[in-house]
């Protein structure tokens, strides 16, 4: 049910150059296009038929089960073959920075700032939506080890790419900051003697070493990827499938992965017949991500696409509490609780871990008018292979 449609396995040539070392790579799979892509997103009245239609038809849930590496490179997910750590962190692969931008304002947080950096690849990187990528820092990182210790980021791009070349992986990095007087600051990597340039006057100051990393990218940069990894995040294959997907902050990255290829990319746009509802939660509107892609999706795809977001240092709920993404919800859930009974609908969540409890607050009180025990029902989609989780 939740496998990858559409993957059809090329050749990579192997070995494959990577300017540290060279690493053996053997019938990895091209970039792969999920299973569908779209029509358009329903308005609040029109989600409800739509719904009911897609549960009329009903079908057996079957769990992903990923299967033992038969060859390297290459893990099979419900008979499908997807790339996998082709690239280790002892043998990366050396990307180039195609173009770095920041996405966000300036607001009142010191870690305000969220960058879309594309790297190009040379299609030796193939990936699939809803994977991950590793990226190797030059260090030193808190520990003082060099380069530093590798870090995951959900793609941000469909497999085929922003420029849907299939050479190019995008990453949405937020920069970790953390200044001690403006919330919690447990470590400091200012160096001995030093002042930090923004907080002078700081005891201390860290900032995230990867994530500088990532975010002081010019173009022509070298990156160093491992990975893909990650199966747990997959689109479904089929079609008429129904996506749900929470996402705070960065966790947006395989949510925008998702959309692209539903709703953007030339090869995948019209297949898909189901309806995908996108949440997104900011502490501000200057935090928002990718807005204007949401808008342009919408209106093209009015019947399919929607999305609502909830900015918790801006809005208020009716006892004056922040909005966050489980109450934008709630606001929605004669909508959005038939669409999570409905045996063809998956719900996505990527983002912080508070979420998880915040999806049981928002589908409890359904839950509880139905007989049901929220967590035990969360628990039985998850084995349906219907709920994915990928929260830090």
């Amino acid at each position: 049910m939740a496998s990858l449609a559409f993957l059809q396995p090329a050749t990579i040539s192997s070995p494959v150059t990577t300017g540290i070392q060279s690493a053996s790579v053997q019938q990895a799979p091209a970039p792969p296009s999920a299973s569908f892509a779209g029509a358009s997103a329903p308005t609040v009245a029109g989600l409800a038929a739509l719904v009911g239609a897609g549960a009329a038809v009903g079908r057996t849930a079957t769990q992903r089960r990923a299967t033992a590496v038969k060859k390297k490179g290459v893990k099979v997910v419900e008979g499908k073959e997807i790339p996998w750590n082709l690239f280790s962190p002892k043998a990366p692969y050396k990307a180039k920075c195609v173009s770095n931008e920041t996405i966000t304002t300036k607001t009142s947080l010191v870690n305000w700032e969220t960058c879309h950096a594309i790297i190009d690849h040379e299609g030796k990187f193939p990936y699939v939506e809803g994977q991950s990528a590793g990226v190797i820092a030059p260090g030193p990182d808190k520990k003082g080890q060099t380069p530093a210790k590798i870090r995951l980021y959900s793609i941000a791009s469909s497999a085929v790419g922003d420029d849907e070349t299939s050479k190019t992986v995008s990453l949405c990095v937020k920069r970790v900051v953390e200044v001690s007087g403006k919330g919690w600051c447990e470590y400091s990597n200012i160096p001995e003697g030093a002042k930090d340039p923004e907080y002078p006057d700081a005891e201390k100051v860290y900032r995230g070493v990867c994530s500088s990393h990532i975010c002081d990218l010019k173009a022509g940069d070298d990156v160093l990827l491992t990975g893909p990894t990650g199966a747990e995040m997959l689109l479904p294959s089929d079609p008429e499938a129904n996506i749900i997907m929470l996402a705070t902050g960065t966790g947006i990255a395989p949510f925008r992965s998702f959309l692209r290829y539903l709703f953007h990319d030339k090869a995948t746009k019209g297949k898909f017949k189901g309806v995908a509802w996108l949440f997104l939660g900011v502490p501000f509107q200057k935090s928002l991500l990718y807005d204007e892609e949401w808008k342009k999706m919408q209106e093209e795809f009015p019947g399919q696409f929607r999305f609502d977001y909830a900015i918790s240092d801006e809005e208020k709920r009716p006892d004056g509490s922040s909005m966050y993404v489980q109450h934008r919800v709630m606001e929605y859930i004669e909508d959005v609780w038939p669409m999570v009974k409905d045996p063809k609908t998956h719900v996505y969540m990527c983002g912080l871990k508070g979420m998880a409890t915040g999806l049981q607050e928002a589908f409890g009180p359904s839950a509880e008018k139905e007989g049901l025990d929220v967590k035990e029902y969360i628990k039985a989609m998850k084995k349906e292979d219907r709920y994915h989780v990928e929260v830090y």
